[in-house]
């Protein structure tokens, strides 16, 4: 024990030299602080009020359709919903179809027409459907011919679902038909409307029905 001005201290505590570092390439390194990137406010003109604050405000998404459905080829844009089916894959790809051929298949198992009438049918369909999702504040109708393509595609719900996914920002489109049809011309109106949008409605098959068009009344916001 050694005692320094009267105080003893253990050997642990004596005062030594620091000695040099035995590797001074290994010594640590510190970072200097790099300057930061973040660029500097703008300087505010005299008199300009703060910006209005945006915390606890839910930000409001505005659904483009129309950047959607650039094409008027109902083909094209029915078999642009296949990447978008994402319910009974199996049932709905397993024939190695397109959508397309795949409803028009159907349409053909479960009515009585040619390929071609088929066809005409689905198409002008397509044309409808996303017409109405396209203008969802417009009152559209359709005819007794167009309304068996229109039914095809929402019967066959993962299709259809798939078409509200690509087309609709997600949100079910839904089908609530009233019992007693309508005879005002809203079905002509409509292929006019279409038309009007760029569609080329196949007009023999609007005009075959008319003036009568599916009591499906009530188009907005998510009823077509």
């Amino acid at each position: 024990m050694r005692v320094v001005r009267g105080v003893a201290r253990p050997r642990h505590q004596r005062h030594r030299p620091r000695r040099a570092p035995r590797y001074p390439h290994r010594a640590r390194l510190v970072p200097a602080r790099l300057p930061s990137l973040r660029a500097p406010p703008r300087p505010r003109k005299h008199g300009a009020k703060h910006p209005p604050e945006r915390e606890g405000k839910p930000m409001t998404v505005t659904l483009d359709t129309s950047a959607l459905t650039r094409t008027r080829d109902p083909r094209e844009l029915l078999n642009a919903v296949a990447p978008h089916i994402t319910e009974l894959t199996v049932n709905v790809f397993d024939s190695g179809l397109d959508i397309w051929d795949r409803e028009i298949a159907l349409l053909l198992r479960d009515h009585t027409m040619v390929k071609d009438m088929a066809e005409r049918i689905l198409g002008n369909a397509v044309m409808y459907t996303l017409g109405s999702i396209e203008n969802p504040e417009v009152h559209l109708g359709v005819g007794k011919l167009v309304d068996i393509g229109v039914h095809q595609l929402i019967l066959d719900t993962p299709v259809w679902w798939g078409i509200c996914r690509l087309y609709n920002g997600g949100a079910f489109k839904h089908h609530a038909p009233f019992i007693e049809r309508r005879n005002d011309g809203l079905c002509l109106r409509t292929g006019d409307f279409l038309k009007s949008q760029g569609w080329a409605i196949d007009e023999e098959l609007w005009a075959i029905d008319g003036t009568s068009c599916s009591p499906c009344d009530n188009k907005v916001p998510d009823s077509h």
